[in-house]
């Protein structure tokens, strides 16, 4: 492969990118809009986990001094004055309880999880009682969890699309056709293609990164130099596997179905917005496989719990993301071709 070939092209597709003002301003305005979004949605205390109405005059507070249940943490009591509104709304599951303490009654619908929570929280758990024990540990916003995968999210699309649609877009125009009565060869093509888009998901997502720090101050315990390593081979495994499926694609609207594809089950399995830890195990091991699940994975090892490139929470997604890369790459380039024929 001649290197002045690769930089040549990787330079004019960077450059088509950079010129291209919509698509870049939404590269850097989507994710800071969203982690900005998520700080003014889930900032301030937490969400109770549980409602109760409680039937009592206003001159009875809704206290622990009252009654020892109402001072359960996680559970939002109300003073409700009328027995049938409670009751309503129990049986229509707006509600989990309702109380009454003056008649030492409540009513709870059995169809109702949260009730029957609420009910043992109430009476008690039977049984040998259990020696509490503590574990110590600073308060983690959900921002600072849900930031690397937002912006895990920006780069997974600017990722697959970035590659896929663009080469596929490439071979329908002829432009690719063009370059193949040329001396570049298909491997100088493919690698431009993969530094180019590498170089630029990067430069967006660091830039992002520290856009949002700046006002936000995530959580980063470990070593941002470690987390760049994750990124950089998180972007190639998907870069990589966007040319996997741009390679013999001639259809835009194919290749658009395809991506979408495998984007929304990585975006909806890999663990951007909530984990999946309660899932079955046969969804939790098809989302290990997906590259945006071992990327996540290793960037909240190491920004929220101070994790190292030797801790098996980091290398472990490295291993799997770099083999990933290394198949994805194989087949793109074997099954890669110029022309639509």
């Amino acid at each position: 492969m001649n290197p002045v070939h690769i930089l040549a092209l990787t330079w004019a597709r960077s450059l088509e990118f950079l010129r291209d003002r919509g698509t870049m301003a939404w590269n850097f305005a989507l994710p800071l809009l969203m982690v900005a979004g998520f700080a003014v949605i889930f900032s301030g205390p937490g969400k109770p986990l549980f409602t109760v109405a409680v039937l009592a005059p206003e001159t009875v507070p809704l206290s622990a001094d009252t009654h020892p249940f109402l001072g359960t943490p996680s559970v939002s009591f109300y003073r409700e004055a009328s027995l049938e509104t409670a009751q309503a709304k129990v049986q229509r599951h707006r509600i989990d309880l309702a109380v009454d303490l003056a008649h030492m009654q409540y009513w709870v619908n059995p169809e109702s999880h949260n009730g029957a929570v609420l009910e043992q929280l109430l009476h008690g758990v039977a049984g040998e009682p259990l020696r509490r024990q503590e574990v110590q540990g600073a308060r983690i916003r959900y921002v600072d969890w849900a930031a690397p995968g937002v912006l895990g999210m920006n780069l997974m699309f600017s990722c697959l699309f970035g590659t896929g649609y663009v080469i596929v877009r490439y071979r329908k125009s002829g432009y690719l056709k063009r370059l193949k009565a040329t001396p570049l060869s298909a491997a100088e093509f493919i690698v431009a293609q993969l530094l180019s888009r590498l170089l630029l998901v990067l430069g967006v997502t660091v830039l992002v990164y520290f856009g949002c720090d700046a006002f936000l101050d995530f959580r980063m315990e470990g070593s941002p130099w470690t987390l760049l390593l994750v990124t950089a081979v998180g972007s190639y495994s998907m870069i990589a596997l966007g040319l996997l499926v741009a390679a013999r694609v001639t259809s835009e609207e194919l290749a658009g179905g395809l991506l979408n594809l495998l984007s929304w089950p990585m975006m909806v399995l890999s663990g951007v917005f909530f984990a999946i830890d309660g899932s079955p195990q046969a969804v939790q091991w098809l989302a290990q496989w997906l590259p945006l699940t071992p990327m996540l994975d290793a960037a909240r090892a190491i920004m929220l719990d101070g994790a190292g490139l030797a801790d098996a929470s980091v290398l472990q997604p490295l291993l799997l993301l770099t083999t990933l890369s290394v198949v994805f790459t194989v087949l793109g380039a074997l099954g890669f071709k110029w022309t639509q024929d």
